[in-house]
């Protein structure tokens, strides 16, 4: 009777045992490195100097743009063709 216990407890305890230590040391590391791959300078935030690209004018004309399309969005386009081509003058 003994023996059957120790062999019963030896057997449930195995099931608390992990089965992937290999995978769990691991764990995230995709994740982090297509993060890293998306970085295009991971310094960027320690450089002083102002970013290049546009000058004040362009930049500002765009984001007056930019802005303009919620005042007066393009018209919507019905792009639904049921039955047959458009303008085949039938």
């Amino acid at each position: 009777m003994n023996k059957l216990a120790i062999a019963m407890l030896l057997g449930l305890t195995g099931g608390c045992s992990t089965v992937t230590p290999n995978y769990d040391a691991r764990f995230g590391d995709a994740v982090r490195q297509a993060r890293l791959n998306m970085i295009i300078n991971p310094d960027a935030g320690k450089n002083p100097d102002q970013a290049a690209g546009m000058d004040g004018k362009a930049a500002r004309d765009a984001i007056i743009l930019y802005q303009g399309t919620y005042k007066a969005p393009p018209p919507a386009v019905n792009v639904i063709n049921i039955g047959g081509s458009i303008g085949n003058g039938k």
